[in-house]
């Protein structure tokens, strides 16, 4: 049951970082707020709440698999965010 759980929290994991990045690159483009420095940490944060609900009902993840899904989307805005300034125009 424990690698049940941690194969579900390293594919929700990398799924948000990946969606998080494309969408930061994709919509976010041209709004500043993306390139403050809290708005990663904002991000995660809304994430980690939003995942804690659903993780309590699933017995095979916790809450430590909530906040590393939060780290996951936090760090893809970052990285959107710094791909959006390497962008030719930027």
């Amino acid at each position: 049951m424990e690698f049940l759980g941690l194969g579900v929290t390293f594919a929700v994991t990398v799924l948000g970082y990946l969606q998080a990045r494309r969408f930061v690159r994709q919509r976010l483009r041209f709004v500043d707020a993306v390139q403050k420095p809290a708005a990663p940490l904002i991000a995660g944060g809304v994430a980690a709440l939003a995942a804690i609900p659903v993780a309590w009902l699933l017995p095979a993840v916790g809450l430590g698999s909530a906040l590393v899904f939060g780290l996951g989307v936090g760090l893809g805005t970052r990285h959107g965010a710094t791909d959006v300034r390497r962008l030719p125009g930027a």
